[in-house]
């Protein structure tokens, strides 16, 4: 009798623990995913959906972060912001007279601001990836702006199309110079409507 109880409690104890670890792991799945939700946002529910499940979205926005925690990516200095910024300005002012042109210029600037501050220069979507992990809010912006970059390669672009695609390069170049306010300094004149 005794050495029955003895075994009923060693039962309950092991499936006590296992209860415990699989209750522990649960908990670390779902913090997980509320972390990568919200330090993600859009591109969390991007990921999923272009890869079919949480799971998998969850492993490549894993494997993101530990990649680009790997990169370098260093701040600008403020002689360098003022350069990018003016560069930006002389391009928006110049959208009415070669918008297509523009369009070029503004994907290039942000070429040359993404190498600056330390992302490589992989294909498209390489570079939309490592960006999602420090600029989630604005990576769907470059996407956009890369989407109408190559509608317009095949002129399937109207002048709203560019306007907009500047649009969307000029949220993620703010993002990328670490200065939000830069919109208000370019001035009317040559701002660009959002």
């Amino acid at each position: 009798m005794d050495s029955l109880d003895t075994q009923t409690l060693i039962i309950v104890v092991v499936v006590a623990v296992i209860a415990i670890a699989v209750a522990a792991y649960v908990l670390y799945q779902k913090q997980q995913s509320r972390r990568l939700e919200q330090r993600f946002g859009p591109e969390y529910a991007a990921a999923v959906h272009k890869l079919g499940s949480r799971a998998k979205a969850e492993a490549e926005l894993k494997k993101r972060e530990k990649r680009v925690g790997r990169l370098d990516i260093v701040p600008l200095t403020p002689a360098e912001v003022g350069r990018f910024t003016q560069s930006w300005t002389r391009l928006q002012g110049s959208f009415i007279d070669d918008p297509k042109g523009v369009l070029i210029q503004a994907d290039q600037l942000v070429r040359e601001l993404l190498v600056k501050r330390g992302y490589p220069m992989a294909d498209f979507e390489r570079r939309a990836a490592d960006i999602s992990v420090d600029h989630p809010a604005v990576v769907s912006n470059y996407r956009a702006a890369q989407l109408i970059l190559s509608r317009d390669q095949r002129g399937e672009a109207s002048t709203e199309d560019l306007r907009k695609a500047v649009v969307h390069f000029r949220a993620l170049f703010d993002e990328l110079l670490g200065a939000t306010t830069v919109k208000d300094s370019a001035g009317p004149a040559t701002r660009l409507a959002a």
